[in-house]
């Protein structure tokens, strides 16, 4: 049965000065039903996150227009978006006194797949109705603690070094990069790109009770609308990006 999309972006500045955090969904310019989403968590002081995060959506905006389905992998378009964004995050540098670094999810839909890469803590997860599937494994130093035992992940939410990443974009060494792909879609699964702003206050149980029993853009409103209050006025940047996969009824005869 035919598949069509209910997507929506979301953000919240939380309780910081800035909001360097960014988010989009990208349309392919000729191709229909193939889309981009991306989230990135940009850090680096007054302004030089910002500009680090928007780095990242440019370069990933651009890549995709240039994308060729037929000549490309999917594979190719996210990891040539991450490392040239990387690559211009790092000369930024050269024009000022600021040392910019970003995270980066991104999902590429196209008919009957899709593909997904991430570099730092912000997150891909998907569920399957209101039950969680799937979701992608910060490089983080607590995600390092938890798959050597040395934590739980109810720990890993309150340890003091929880915001130490191994790998960012803008640092000195490569971006390291996880990928995946998905071809077993159906109608009732769901798709959330969110930074650390969001998911540090859910279970994956939760959030996926949310996503199926709203629409994109109410499920949204309903996840912001909780963090800041669970938050107690001391919230990160919030984005989040929604994609639903919503099976359309064969016409009638």
């Amino acid at each position: 049965m035919p598949l069509t999309i209910d997507a929506c972006v979301a953000q919240h500045i939380g309780d910081r000065k800035e909001q360097q955090d960014r988010v989009g969904i990208f349309p392919h310019p000729k191709r229909g039903g193939v889309a981009l989403a991306v989230v990135a968590d940009g850090m680096g002081g007054h302004a030089g996150g910002a500009l680090a995060a928007e780095q990242v959506l440019y370069t990933a905006r651009n890549n995709l227009e240039h994308y060729s389905i037929k000549e490309e992998t999917p594979r190719v378009l996210l990891e040539s978006s991450i490392h040239e964004a990387h690559t211009m995050i790092k000369a930024m540098r050269l024009v000022n006194e600021k040392d910019p670094h970003s995270t980066a999810v991104m999902l590429l839909l196209q008919p009957g797949k899709v593909s997904w890469a991430h570099c730092g803590d912000s997150r891909l997860y998907r569920f399957r109705g209101d039950q969680p599937h799937f979701r992608t494994i910060d490089h983080s130093y607590v995600e390092h603690l938890i798959s050597e035992g040395k934590i739980t992940a109810e720990q890993a939410l309150v340890h003091p070094n929880r915001n130490i990443l191994l790998t960012s974009m803008g640092g000195g060494e490569p971006p390291k990069i996880a990928y995946g792909d998905a071809t077993d879609l159906i109608g009732g699964d769901s798709f959330l790109l969110c930074s650390d702003g969001l998911w540090g206050y859910f279970s994956d149980a939760e959030l996926a009770g949310v996503i199926s029993a709203f629409p994109a853009r109410e499920a949204a409103e309903t996840l912001l609308n909780r963090a800041r209050s669970r938050a107690n006025g001391e919230g990160d940047n919030v984005s989040v990006a929604i994609l639903k996969l919503i099976e359309v009824p064969a016409p009638k005869n």
